[in-house]
């Protein structure tokens, strides 16, 4: 009877350092030793900031289609290679358009006085007619109908055409990072709705939306018509030299029949990396706040000051098609080799720095996450996929392209499967900064919260312990959420990404934090491991 009961202890406890039950589920869970093998390399031995580092010091601004992505593209497919990755490759998607890059900018005040200003062209921006001197006009509207006053006034001028921002003194701390209190309300929050899509705004927002770009259409096509020279506009966020800058606008209206963010995506007046853009848009840039405000006050005082603005570019137009990066561990398992579990971010960035929260972060920390699990000597059942992704920023092009290809679309609002539909367990991705894990949005799948639990135990020591419900959009991993496929944005501490970094020329190699890049790509192997060494693929939610 003892040894019946000593027998049955062991075997229970082999069993429980394996895997935790759950009602009628059983979650695996990775035995101690490799798990301590996977903190051991990513936090002791880490090289997620020489990755980062030279996608961002060394290539720097990846704009969708510019030489920089490809290049980007190219020497991460080699990097993960060099690492023993193995069927590393570039996958094209597209048309996607022209690429762009800026090849000399120069802006400053010449009259009254010297003025140097922080500025930046805008991506896909033309170039001005060599190095333009001319009057700075403020337009100085409220409606289209005060455009009238400025008919035969603006040949050759330089036009700023947002109204001055007044600034406060920065009383809250720039980085931030979720409380306890905070952390426990995401804890708390109900499950959303079955069905909601993060990038459905309701009607009132998408009205906004669509009366703003419809209004800036207006007027630069105005501009363009009464033969200005150069368009600026006044940082829309950011102070003591920081700016938020994007992509140029185009001068033609949008559709009155735009309903989610992925209508304004298509739209033609919201695409400058068209060819046929480029007649309906005008040489355009954006200033800091300071220097905007500064020259809207000496106008507003009866100056009439000078700018010499000179703003090249180079369109390419030899390859209308872009890439996303795919490297793999196999999978050891004959029988699970062919299914796979994917990590990525995306490589795409903006262009007036380096890329580096938003979001080389994320992809250094999916590229050192199978590094991590290499060099443990770790043998994952399926197959572990790591993909960069481009487009991003334009729409989630890339990652919507790939998922059509091999998993399936939505059509007429029912699920058409790809092949490899069935093969995929889940994705998982990171695109929030340079902030460490706290936990995971569940995307309302209740159904993986026991996973998520058990993963996350050994990780409480480094702040990630919370699961929330919500949905969290505006990244790749909707890409997977909307057709079936289990996907899931890790939740991150915000750090400067909201105040500083997110789209503007501050997205820099130094404003990242070390030791929440290593923890971020310590749980992400942790979490990619395991759910390839399950015996059945991740809970899938319903789809309606």
């Amino acid at each position: 009877m003892l040894k019946r009961k000593i027998v049955s202890v062991i075997l229970l406890s082999t069993f429980l350092f394996s895997s935790v039950a759950f009602g009628q589920a059983t979650v695996y869970q990775a035995p101690k030793d490799v798990i301590d093998k996977i903190k051991d390399e990513g936090m002791n031995r880490s090289q997620v900031m020489q990755t980062l580092s030279y996608l961002s010091d060394v290539i720097g601004g990846r704009l969708t289609g510019s030489p920089n992505m490809k290049r980007a593209n190219e020497w991460t497919r080699d990097t993960m290679t060099k690492w023993g990755m193995q069927n590393a490759h570039l996958e094209s998607w597209g048309p996607f358009g022209r690429g762009w890059a800026l090849k000399g900018f120069t802006a400053q005040v010449v009259s009254p006085q010297i003025i140097p200003v922080v500025a930046y062209p805008k991506a896909w921006s033309p170039s001005t007619k060599g190095a333009v001197t001319g009057e700075v006009v403020f337009l100085d509207i409220k409606t289209d109908a005060d455009l009238d006053k400025y008919k035969g006034q603006l040949r050759g001028k330089i036009v700023l055409v947002s109204p001055l921002r007044p600034l406060k003194a920065i009383d809250t701390p720039l980085s931030a990072r979720f409380s306890e209190e905070d952390l426990a309300k995401m804890s708390n929050a109900p499950a959303p709705p079955v069905g909601n899509n993060p990038n459905q705004f309701p009607p009132e927002r998408m009205k906004q939306i669509l009366d703003f770009f419809n209004s800036q259409a207006r007027r630069m096509k105005f501009l363009m018509d009464e033969g200005a020279a150069v368009m600026i506009d006044n940082s829309g966020n950011g102070s003591g030299g920081t700016i938020f800058v994007q992509g140029a606008s185009v001068g033609l209206e949008l559709s009155p029949n735009i309903k989610t963010i992925e209508d304004l995506f298509n739209e033609p007046g919201f695409k400058p990396q068209s060819k046929e853009a480029e007649k309906n848009m005008m040489p355009q840039v954006t200033m800091a706040t300071e220097d905007y405000n500064r020259l809207v006050r000496m106008i507003q005082f009866g100056e009439k000051p000078k700018m010499t603005v000179d703003v090249q570019t180079q369109y390419y137009d030899d390859d209308p098609m872009s890439y996303n990066t795919v490297a793999e561990i196999p999978g050891t398992d004959p029988k699970l080799k062919d299914e796979v579990v994917m990590i990525g971010g995306h490589l795409d960035s903006w262009h007036s720095a380096g890329g580096a929260t938003d979001n080389g972060a994320g992809c250094a920390v999916a590229m050192e996450a199978a590094r991590i699990l290499l060099a443990s000597g770790l043998k994952p059942r399926r197959t572990i996929r790591v993909a960069l992704w481009s487009g991003e920023e334009q729409g989630i092009f890339g990652s919507n392209a790939y998922v059509k290809q091999h998993f399936g679309e939505m059509k007429s609002g029912s699920l058409v499967k790809g092949a490899d539909w069935d093969k995929i367990s889940g994705y998982y991705n990171l695109d929030n900064g340079t902030g460490k894990i706290r936990g995971v949005y569940l995307q309302g799948n209740s159904a993986v919260k026991p996973y998520f639990e058990t993963w996350l135990t050994p990780f409480g020591d480094l702040g990630a312990k919370t699961l929330t419900l919500s949905n969290t959009g505006g990244t790749d991993h909707l890409s997977f959420d909307a057709v079936g496929i289990p996907g899931f944005q890790f939740i991150q501490d915000t750090v400067e990404y909201n105040t500083r970094t997110h789209h503007s020329n501050q997205d820099n190699f130094d404003r990242i934090q070390a030791d929440d890049m290593k923890q971020a790509a310590t749980i992400m192997a942790a979490f990619v491991y395991q759910t390839a060494m399950m015996d059945e693929k991740l809970p899938r939610k319903p789809m309606n």
